[in-house]
């Protein structure tokens, strides 16, 4: 007999009114209020491990956590009960499957994919509000696109690391950087098995930068030798970044 449940979902969310994944005192968060509705709709007091820990105003159309409870629910039930609870609070449950007690949202993922927003023209924005990142002068975009694909490949990326990273090693390796273009819109796709901290939203700033004409693909390529954060682009606005798939295993 099963001691308890382990349950996988599949969180969609809008982090403009959010301090971020991680529950904190006396703020809200997207972990936190999951775990409220859960405990509303049970009784039961429990952790909520996410996949990835995403900052303030940091958006997700696929971020993915787990919970254990101790009585069997189905997947239909805990996805309606905690949509009713969560209800005009910018999240959303849109996938519950019970896993297996080995299945960890963070420790099993195999990769993480993240979509940048830059919404490129002068006039300001109305729907896209904190949803992009509006960036009024020109960007070459085809300078961006070829810069970008220097950062492909198994690197320090020392350069693109936030100050405050606590990652041991600053040794990851990106399998994919492609960049779109419709329109004024132009959309970064970046998947890794994991990332520094800030690492995607400094590698969008440097590539702004080439963007805008003040540097280079050889410069792109002296910061990442160099391997100094002072060299490398500003940190992009977290609004402009969704985690969008986490991968595993089994799918």
């Amino acid at each position: 007999m099963k001691t308890f449940y382990r349950y996988k979902i599949r969180i969609e969310y809008n982090g403009s009114s959010f301090h971020g994944w991680q529950r904190q005192d006396n703020l809200r968060t997207v972990q936190g209020c999951i775990e409220e509705a859960i405990e509303k709709m049970t009784g039961q007091k429990v952790l909520v491990e996410g996949a990835g820990r995403t900052d303030t105003g940091v958006h997700a159309t696929g971020q993915v956590g787990h919970f254990d409870l101790k009585q069997y629910l189905s997947p239909h039930r805990i996805q309606d009960g905690l949509n009713f609870y969560l209800r005009d609070l910018g999240v959303v449950i849109f996938q519950v499957d019970e896993v297996e007690p080995t299945f960890h949202a963070r420790f099993s993922a195999l990769s993480r994919t993240y979509h940048y927003h830059i919404i490129n023209r002068r006039a300001p924005l109305a729907i896209e509000h904190f949803r992009a990142w509006h960036v009024i002068a020109h960007l070459n975009f085809e300078a961006m696109q070829l810069a970008s694909k220097h950062l492909v490949g198994h690197h320090d990326f020392s350069a693109f690391r936030s100050s405050e990273c606590q990652s041991n090693s600053p040794l990851k390796t990106l399998t994919q950087f492609d960049m779109h273009k419709n329109g004024d819109r132009l959309t970064a796709v970046i998947k890794a098995r994991s990332f520094l901290h800030n690492q995607v939203r400094i590698m969008i700033g440097t590539l702004k930068m080439i963007g805008e004409g003040k540097w280079n693909e050889d410069g792109l390529l002296r910061i990442l030798l160099n391997k100094d954060r002072t060299m490398a682009g500003p940190t992009a606005p977290p609004y402009g970044l969704y985690l969008v798939d986490v991968g595993y295993e089994e799918e």
